[in-house]
């Protein structure tokens, strides 16, 4: 499906709660969120039908995401189904890492290939604070357990914050140089009510990079990058064993290249993540939309798709997104 801007739209993002078991400081305030009731999202047999619909329409790629999809009941029957459904050539998810040695097998034998890990420190206290009490041995386990199963790529996921954890990056872009780990540093962006508590602490992938390439020589991936890295900005380490990534939301806006909707948590569907416009998807279905009905929404949603997020979305005068991350799925 092409979109207005000659975009070819090919990616769902699925949040399947809004539910997460860690409080991370730039996703969701210390006292959490006021959580969706049962009948407020939608379930697994909408979701099927939504994921469906959109691939009718043209998406082959999915990644399940949360809140933290992992506490949801119920999660690898339906990743099971999701991934028998034809067209679908691509499906992943994105975790915090804390459950995911104990369901990283069955989370293999349901079809889910590769997988990204939420992990902004590497130091146990640090990343106790940050996520509000996370174990960060019980996620990195996980992480090791995937990677002898055989997913891949594993992608970790750095958020990185001034005065927090950017003095960790060469420790992170080491985990890229020993191991076959991809390693995505994310700049902050203003997302949710959470973000206020950090708002200030924004730090560029320009000097991230700078950094990194002054310890080891930073190679782009050229035309061997793989479509799955996305909007990163992907490099290998010169005779390292992994990848780097930089995704530059806020000093580099890729939206000319968005090839993505998101699925809230509560049936909500979305084509860009900091424009709060959204189409009722669950009020269709519930209101009694047959399949074709969902498609022809779907497809309407692409063909409206903003080039980009509000004007006044910039580093020096970030727009906040009035939505929590945690039921949009990043």
């Amino acid at each position: 499906m092409i979109d207005r801007f000659s975009r070819t739209i090919n990616y769902l993002r699925v949040s399947v709660t809004d539910r997460c078991n860690l409080r991370c400081r730039y996703c969701m305030p210390k006292e959490g969120l006021s959580l969706l009731g049962h009948a407020d999202i939608l379930s697994y047999e909408e979701i099927l039908r939504v994921a469906r619909a959109a691939i009718s329409a043209g998406i082959v790629k999915v990644r399940v995401t949360g809140g933290e999809p992992l506490v949801r009941r119920g999660l690898i029957p339906f990743l099971a189904s999701l991934s028998d459904t034809p067209g679908l050539s691509d499906l992943s998810i994105t975790t915090n890492g804390i459950l995911l040695e104990d369901c990283a097998e069955d989370l293999y034998a349901a079809g889910v290939g590769r997988i990204n890990v939420s992990l902004d420190s590497l130091q146990h206290e640090k990343y106790r604070d940050i996520t509000r009490g996370g174990d960060l041995r019980r996620a990195l386990r996980g992480i090791e357990r995937c990677r002898v199963l055989g997913f891949n790529p594993i992608k970790i996921n750095v958020v990185v914050i001034r005065g927090f954890n950017d003095s960790e990056t060469l420790d992170f872009a080491s985990l890229a140089y020993y191991h076959p780990y991809h390693v995505r540093f994310i700049e902050f962006m203003p997302v949710g009510n959470a973000a206020l508590e950090i708002g200030g602490s924004f730090i560029s992938n320009d000097e991230i990079m700078e950094k990194i390439n002054d310890r080891w020589r930073l190679e782009e991936d050229g035309p061997n990058r793989r479509i799955q890295d996305g909007p990163a900005r992907t490099y290998r380490l010169k005779d390292g064993k992994g990848k780097v990534g930089f995704i530059s939301a806020m000093s580099h806006q890729f939206c000319t290249s968005c090839n993505r909707l998101r699925l809230t948590a509560d049936g909500n569907l979305r084509a860009c993540l900091m424009d709060d416009r959204e189409v009722n998807i669950k009020a269709l279905i519930r209101n009694g939309a047959n399949d074709r009905a969902l498609e022809e929404e779907i497809r309407k949603v692409i063909a409206d798709k903003p080039m980009g997020p509000p004007e006044d979305l910039c580093p020096s005068r970030r727009k906040k997104c009035a939505r929590p991350m945690s039921t949009m799925g990043g």
